[in-house]
């Protein structure tokens, strides 16, 4: 729908700031959504409003009452965007930090003994948290080794190595350096079903901004998000814990409120800026459906939004026209394998006859922008099996154009040849 629309895809690219043009370096087409998606135009005004705002929420003023209402409707507003009827949403530093919080908490606060579990796929943001705290705790950390071809880890993997002691689990959504996304529903199921009282910590910051999150069908407690990688802005990290999580020792102030998550003051414009991003949704659902319900909206949006990404990244893949795709490169490694179907708008690529920095910057002077996994502490774990010490990474969202891939395509060619 959005591939065949020219006016849906001018609508949708005049909702964000600088589609087109980098502030500093001009003209450039953006392929590193990964690394931080475009912003809302919506989100950059509410958050220029909210931070001119002197007072604070709980103050027996109408300010505050006005503040504490905005959180409140956006605590609502991610229910509606994460489908969860129940648990509780916060706000913190970032997605990181928070996966730190909410890991800390479930491995500290398990019964005695035990195993935590988790995925060589994952990035640190749950894999380092779930490492450091398995020690602090003196619980046997069990590394589910993912599958190098395909860049994913299955439900079965995790069977093959789950006892009923595991108390912790951890599982990554999509990764950031494959684009390839994993089964959740079906890796908790399969946790569940040796470890029934496990708490499940799933990492979902790459997955959000291409839709479809549905936190009542994984049986999961806890699920964090990057804003600023789902089209807000940087400086907060959202949270989902369930009522189980919460119930755990929490750090919170003495005498304070029971299950208070959020430590100090919050930003409301954090909160504000996520109802942006739920308004945007229902918006492009209202675009590709002739539903009402707000829920249906987001689903319907989510689906254009895969669709339109699938297209891209086949073209990306197989190429359009005259002009070869990324898997047709002599030489190219394509990471999870040109067909994998789990693909999540994100090509990442190395050629055997240049290296990964000298495509990078090649792209960068004829103003595409990608960008450089290395084999270091966020993308060894998947790069250094493949015999790789560098890969370049193409992210794109449903605001990217057939057109902005022929231009990737085109000088993909020259830098090939």
């Amino acid at each position: 729908m959005i591939t065949n629309s020219p006016t849906l895809t001018s609508d949708i690219r005049n909702r964000f700031a600088h589609v087109e043009t980098c502030p500093f370096s001009g003209p450039r087409i953006f392929f590193e959504n990964a690394g931080g998606a475009l912003t809302l135009k919506s989100a950059v005004e509410t958050s220029a409003i909210f931070a001119a705002i002197p007072d604070n929420q709980g103050r027996d003023n109408p300010a505050s009452a006005a503040l504490v209402d905005v959180i409140t409707r956006a605590k609502a507003d991610m229910a509606l965007f994460f489908n969860s009827a129940d648990g509780t949403f916060f706000v913190g530093e970032s997605g990181t930090e928070l996966s730190f919080r909410l890991i800390r908490t479930a491995i500290m606060g398990s019964a005695p003994g035990g195993t935590v579990i988790g995925s060589s796929i994952e990035h640190p943001a749950s894999r380092s948290a779930a490492l450091h705290w398995a020690k602090m705790a003196g619980k046997p950390y069990i590394d589910v080794a993912h599958n190098d071809a395909t860049g994913q880890v299955t439900a079965e993997m995790y069977a093959s190595q789950m006892t009923p002691d595991v108390r912790v689990a951890t599982i990554l959504h999509t990764s950031p350096v494959t684009g390839i996304a994993n089964d959740v529903a079906a890796i908790s199921a399969a946790i569940r079903a040796v470890s029934p009282d496990a708490f499940i910590f799933v990492d979902g910051i790459q997955h959000a901004s291409h839709g479809h999150i549905d936190i009542t069908s994984y049986d999961i407690d806890g699920y964090v998000v990057s804003p600023y990688k789902v089209f807000s802005r940087h400086g907060y990290g959202v949270a989902w814990a369930s009522d189980r999580l919460t119930a755990l020792p929490i750090e919170t102030l003495k005498n304070g409120p029971i299950g208070n998550w959020e430590m100090g003051t919050r930003d409301t414009g954090s909160y504000a800026t996520f109802s942006d991003v739920v308004r945007y949704f229902e918006w492009l659902g209202e675009k590709v459906s002739d539903t009402t319900d707000p829920r249906a909206k987001i689903e319907a949006a989510g689906k254009a939004i895969h669709d339109h990404e699938q297209t891209l990244t086949d073209a990306m893949l197989r190429g359009i026209g005259n002009l070869p795709g990324l898997a047709d490169l002599p030489g190219v490694t394509i990471l999870g394998g040109a067909d994998n179907p789990d693909r999540e708008g994100l090509v990442c690529f190395a050629l055997d006859n240049v290296p990964a920095s000298d495509i990078v910057d090649n792209l960068n002077d004829v103003g595409i922008r990608t960008h450089i996994r290395r084999a270091d502490h966020y993308s060894g774990n998947i790069l250094t099996p493949l015999g790789l010490d560098a890969a370049v990474r193409v992210s794109l969202c449903h605001y990217n154009t057939l057109d902005e891939v022929r231009s990737l395509l085109a000088a993909m060619k020259d830098i090939a040849d």
